[in-house]
């Protein structure tokens, strides 16, 4: 037996040698072709989300015609809310926009598209475009237009946004009881307007949308604001016998294009 100096030094064992090489991990590779395809795609599928969003929650429209003077004029653009009244009601006083109530104009206001394409008309129906008209009358209420002036259930309105020389004093007088989902829109210029002088009340459901916001010209851009009438009588009144009953417009009006104050959907862009 050999001494402890003696015993041989204790050795690693070696691993055995194999013929198969190492496996490594594939270096990453970036495809900037691939990648950017898709960046693209996203981009463009953001846009469209977007621009349907915007399309079906507002409209952007040109006034065309002299009705609303001397707060509109034509070639004023404006925004167009839709989604306005989808939880409250129109309101006096409000800007609105409504489909022509003519009875030409109810199959082209039936196959009217909601979105608008680009740079494409969709109306090629002229004297059916949408009106521009300001709500005076609301469901329930006796409306009574005397001298150019209009009262509500007995009471006169306040109308400080109207021009003297835009009122009509004479051969314009009317009377209504609206029903339960009637409103009666009048122009600002109550000389030259087809409004509810001739076709009386209109139906909620010919309501497109509240004028929001007019945005050119530049200097003239403002929110549209809602004039305040003070307090009105809610309780209707019963209408005199010798009061002028509605009658009936022009199918078409003389002069559209200074007569009717229609709206006109834009292009993308202006």
């Amino acid at each position: 037996m050999l001494p402890d100096s003696a015993q041989p030094p204790e050795t690693a064992e070696t691993p055995a040698v194999t013929d198969n090489p190492p496996v490594t991990s594939p270096r990453p590779r970036l495809s900037s072709h691939r990648r950017l395809i898709k960046d693209i795609l996203e981009v463009l599928f953001l846009v469209l989300t977007i621009y349907t969003g915007v399309n079906l929650a507002t409209a952007r429209a040109i006034v065309e015609g002299r009705s609303m003077e001397p707060n509109f004029a034509t070639g004023q653009l404006v925004i167009v809310n839709r989604f306005a009244y989808f939880f409250s009601k129109p309101q006096r006083g409000d800007v609105v926009v409504l489909h022509n109530p003519a009875d030409r104009c109810k199959d082209v206001v039936k196959n009217r598209s909601l979105i608008s394409l680009p740079f494409v008309n969709q109306d090629n129906s002229v004297g059916c475009e949408d009106l521009i008209k300001r709500v005076m009358g609301l469901p329930g209420e006796t409306i009574q237009i005397i001298g150019g002036k209009v009262y509500i259930n007995g009471t006169e309105l306040a109308e400080p946004y109207l021009a003297e020389e835009n009122l009509c004093p004479s051969g314009c007088d009317r009377a209504f009881q609206l029903a339960d989902d009637e409103y009666l829109v009048l122009g600002d210029n109550r000389r030259n307007s087809y409004d509810g002088h001739s076709f009386g009340p209109i139906k909620r459901e010919l309501i497109v949308g509240q004028a929001w916001i007019r945005y050119w010209p530049l200097d003239e851009a403002k929110v549209i604001p809602h004039p305040d009438y003070g307090t009105v009588s809610t309780t209707p009144i019963q209408l005199p016998t010798n009061t002028p009953s509605p009658t009936p417009g022009p199918t078409s009006p003389p002069d559209a294009s200074n007569y009717t104050g229609s709206f006109k959907v834009t292009p993308p862009g202006r």
